[in-house]
């Protein structure tokens, strides 16, 4: 279930914001034990031009705009580390 997750996440972005590059990976192992274990914590490293001129909160704002339902449903915690080209 968990590399549908990351197919889905990768798939998403790749379709909203047609980055150059695109890492997306499973975390859960990191929070055995946390209350939400088991819900898909992921980190996701994105480099877009969609990005540029764009502050952190827009671009986190964008990417959770991406991936939609996801997020109440399925993702219970995703790290985010997104550029533009050349940052």
């Amino acid at each position: 279930m968990t590399a549908e997750k990351v197919a889905m996440i990768r798939q998403r972005l790749t379709e909203a914001l047609v980055p150059s590059e695109l890492d997306v990976i499973d975390e859960g192992h990191k929070h055995a034990g946390h209350a939400g274990e088991g819900k898909g914590h992921f980190f996701a490293r994105i480099v877009s031009t969609a990005f540029a001129g764009k502050n952190p909160i827009q671009r986190h704002r964008m990417v959770y705009e991406a991936l939609g339902d996801m997020m109440p449903n399925g993702i219970h915690a995703l790290s985010i580390d997104a550029k533009a080209p050349g940052e």
